[in-house]
């Protein structure tokens, strides 16, 4: 199948030709008809399958030119990050159309964003939290939205906007069209399916937890964080191999101790992302990697989801993911556009039930490598890796065996000096006169 056995008008397919696309993918071609028909949607697929263009393409299709101030389509994405990769996609697929598309994010001035809303828009995408912060302004108005897209609705809803996006939802008009996109369901967001989707249609383009198969995953089975660096320096040094890398961090504070950690010779070609970094820092390193200027980018799993990243060759997962789901979402970033890519897993002792989880929710176990030879084997751990010193004593059954509970008798002493009976009021100390 091809884009042109698809029902989409010539303006599209001209941008698509500019993208040199010409064949849609499984999703795009599976959920084109039914979000054309108006119906509500579930759609599940593996990360890299192409969701973002699964429903812009019939959405872009069926949206007419419109003078009016209120935007028609909502879509709300978990990150900034996110947000921005949308619009641009956005921007390319409507090349040869008339359109207004804005979108809204946190980390950066409100007022100006504001501002954005205000001249007017026929599309809005944006995180839960900002949307919610511009909504309450009554700057921007909801009642005129057609269609809702959520994708990665899951990743929201580990990030805490749940009561955001309930309230948001609440804001729209009750006949719209509802769209969900994701590569992972949870207890969770079924519930928000069956709370705000009429009778949604499910679409699953493949089973749910199973890996790209484009992409070689393998472990290595590493004691501690010295050791850990040690391994990915070594590795590093294979630059023919190793030509653009994502690094991945179990936390902001294990990406800053990587990054500081790295040869002074690739910190010229490094970044590093997370929540804590400034709005600018963030987009620079990310651009800098998207572009290739940079051939290293360590990220915590804000960088797992929905980004579209081309030619990554590898992904190293410094630090397991506790979530077996974010391991699929991690990996997902290299072996995209029908290129191989390679996966790689630095597992410590405590990580590894993470790996079991893993392994169990992909249904297969993932081949475990000989640590390269030369490889320095540390014995010294990091402070945060030491087990926490318990006090003395601590643990201790007390013995209650002559304990008078929380209330007890008072002394015969302290009964005497407290007996109850009135005190004497004291005199007022006389005021000397003052001389005049």
């Amino acid at each position: 199948m091809t884009f042109n056995d698809l029902n989409l008008n010539t303006p599209l397919l001209n941008a698509l030709s500019d993208l040199e696309y010409f064949s849609p993918t499984p999703i795009q071609s599976k959920t084109f008809s039914v979000i054309m028909s108006g119906a509500d949607m579930v759609g599940i697929a593996q990360t890299g399958t192409g969701k973002t263009f699964a429903y812009l393409l019939p959405i872009l299709r069926q949206l007419k030119y419109s003078e009016q101030k209120n935007p028609r389509i909502l879509i709300v994405v978990p990150t900034r990050e996110l947000v921005l990769q949308v619009v641009s996609e956005i921007e390319k697929l409507s090349k040869y159309i008339t359109l207004r598309v804005e979108g809204v994010y946190g980390g950066t001035n409100i007022n100006t964003q504001k501002k954005l809303v205000y001249k007017g828009l026929d599309i809005i995408v944006a995180t839960p939290g900002r949307l919610f912060d511009i909504l309450m302004t009554g700057l921007l108005r909801l009642n005129q939205i057609q269609k809702l897209v959520i994708d990665e609705v899951d990743e929201m809803l580990n990030l805490g906007f749940r009561p955001q996006l309930v309230n948001i939802i609440e804001n729209l008009p009750k006949k719209r069209q509802n769209l969900m996109f994701s590569a992972t369901l949870s207890q969770d967001v079924d519930n928000i399916i069956s709370d705000f989707f009429i009778n949604p249609i499910k679409i699953e383009v493949s089973p749910h937890g199973t890996p790209l198969e484009k992409i070689e995953q393998k472990i290595y089975l590493v004691p501690n964080f010295n050791t850990k660096l040690n391994l990915l320096n070594i590795l590093l040094e294979n630059e023919e191999e190793y030509t653009k890398i994502l690094v991945f961090a179990g936390s902001k504070k294990s990406a800053d101790r990587i990054f500081a950690n790295l040869p002074e010779k690739y910190t010229d070609k490094s970044g590093v992302i997370h929540s804590n970094k400034s709005q600018n820092l963030r987009f620079g390193n990310l651009n800098k990697f998207i572009s290739g200027e940079n051939r290293i980018l360590i990220a915590t799993d804000i960088a797992a989801r929905g980004l579209d990243i081309q030619d990554v060759s590898h992904v190293i997962n410094f630090d397991a993911p506790e979530n077996p789901g974010d391991y699929i979402h991690r990996i997902g970033r290299t072996g995209r556009a029908e290129k191989d890519g390679v996966a790689i897993t630095f597992v410590s002792e405590k990580e590894e039930e993470f790996i079991s989880e893993i392994e169990k929710l992909m249904k297969r176990q993932i081949p475990v490598e000989q640590l390269p030879e030369g490889i320095k084997v540390s014995q010294t751990l990091q402070t945060f890796e030491k087990e926490p010193v318990i006090p003395r004593g601590y643990g201790k059954k007390l013995d209650m065996s002559e304990s008078q509970g929380a209330f007890h008798q008072k002394s015969e002493k302290k009964l005497k000096q407290n007996s109850g009976s009135p005190s004497k009021k004291r005199k007022p100390a006389k005021r000397s006169k003052k001389k005049k």
